[in-house]
């Protein structure tokens, strides 16, 4: 008889995952993936960049690389980041298979078996995963508009999660719930953790896609304030300012942690994708990344003012959402009865899907809720979708 592992024994199922071949038939209109439109890419850019490298280049685009990454990427990315005021010269960065590795590694280095983590509530499910691959003790804590609940974050803090090991947030056009935390709410969140002794995941992969000039200041990160109260480890990724199929992340933490990070990741892929690597450093060093987001804000935008009228016109009243700022979320509140799950199948008999909210809870449990992704879908199929669910709801209530 197969005996898998304990910490696999614990995995379950993401109905992300489970939904995508379901996404994939044609007919299906699909607010499932948290992804870009393929029509999105910048195919025609990377094509001129490619085009344009020396065989030199391209060939070393093949090879091995060192595992902090491509020391061209290392400079180009920095200054990206200083662009953002984040403390490149006193913290260390490494490029990492997504920022999903780059959170992996930050549980491999400080979770033993039974340690907790505190996460949000809905969290992403590749955090909660990554936790619980190392058999932490997950406790979470439910968001408002304006982010992590303070009263609750202190309460658990008191009580069930005292020893915490690491509080992992997502505070920037959060997944699934849309939100960005106010300045205020981070204010008081860094008050309150400093000197304690944990390790703060601050996980930026939406920042720069805010829909209006005047919430840019919304996005500036924790770790540009100076003095940390916590050691903050920051990541980021290209996926959604570039491309998910590149697989390009980056964690920037202080030396003593990029020191152990680079050791953590030999053991899983010695090195990301050079050959990306080399894409991604070009198009920053070309100056593209600027207007490319430029770009993607717009379509965004539209894509997201699209699918709020739709649900102003054709949701019951009983559903509740936050009108999202950027990113690529609406995050749907039912009542209390209400089972999202029977909602889905309604609506997938109909021709339309969603994510359902106990994905995202890290018990599994709580499912009155749900996200929907304007992303991926084409804007003249998102009004038919929403009426879709939206009448698989009514039924329902």
């Amino acid at each position: 008889m197969i005996k898998f592992s304990d910490c696999v024994n614990g995995m379950r199922t993401s109905e992300i995952r489970d939904l995508m071949s379901m996404a994939m038939k044609p007919e299906i209109i699909t607010f499932a993936g948290g992804m870009p439109n393929n029509d999105l890419f910048p195919v025609k850019e990377i094509d001129e960049i490619y085009n344009g490298l020396d065989d030199a280049t391209k060939k070393v685009g093949f090879q091995y690389g060192p595992t902090p990454g491509y020391p061209p990427l290392i400079e180009s990315l920095k200054e990206y980041l200083r662009s953002k005021n984040l403390p490149v010269d006193s913290n260390d960065l490494i490029i990492t298979s997504g920022s999903l590795q780059a959170i992996n590694i930050i549980a491999k280095l400080f979770v033993n078996p039974g340690d907790t983590v505190i996460t949000e509530n809905p969290c992403f499910i590749g955090g909660t995963s990554a936790f619980k691959s190392y058999q932490a003790n997950i406790v979470g804590i439910p968001l408002d508009s304006d982010g992590i609940i303070m009263d609750e974050l202190k309460r658990a803090m008191e009580n069930e999660a005292k020893d915490a090991k690491i509080l992992y947030l997502s505070p920037y056009f959060h997944n699934p719930a849309g939100i960005i935390y106010s300045k205020k709410r981070k204010e008081e969140l860094l008050k309150f953790l400093a000197g304690k002794e944990l390790i703060l995941i601050e996980d930026d992969p939406y920042s720069e896609l805010y829909f209006n000039e005047s919430d840019k200041d919304l996005t500036v990160p924790m770790k540009t304030i100076q003095p940390e109260p916590v050691p903050i480890c920051y990541t980021g990724s290209f996926s959604k300012i570039l491309g998910p199929g590149m697989r390009l992340g980056w964690l920037l933490a202080t030396p003593e942690i990029i020191n152990k990070a680079q050791l953590t990741k030999q053991s899983m892929d010695a090195c990301s994708s050079t050959f990306t690597q080399v894409l991604a450093d070009q198009f920053l060093r070309k100056g593209k990344l600027r207007p490319y987001v430029e770009r993607l804000r717009e379509i965004y935008s539209r894509r997201m003012k699209i699918m709020n009228d739709s649900l102003v016109k054709n949701m019951p009243p009983e559903a509740k959402w936050v009108v999202p700022k950027g990113g690529f979320y609406f995050w749907i509140t039912l009542p209390e009865k209400v089972d999202a799950l029977e909602v889905l199948k309604e609506s997938m008999s109909k021709g339309a899907i969603f994510v359902i909210g106990r994905t995202f809870d890290p018990e599994g449990i709580k499912n009155n809720c749900f996200r929907l992704a304007f992303s991926h879908t084409p804007e003249d199929e998102i009004d038919k979708g929403v009426k879709i669910i939206s009448e698989a709801l009514k039924a329902r209530l």
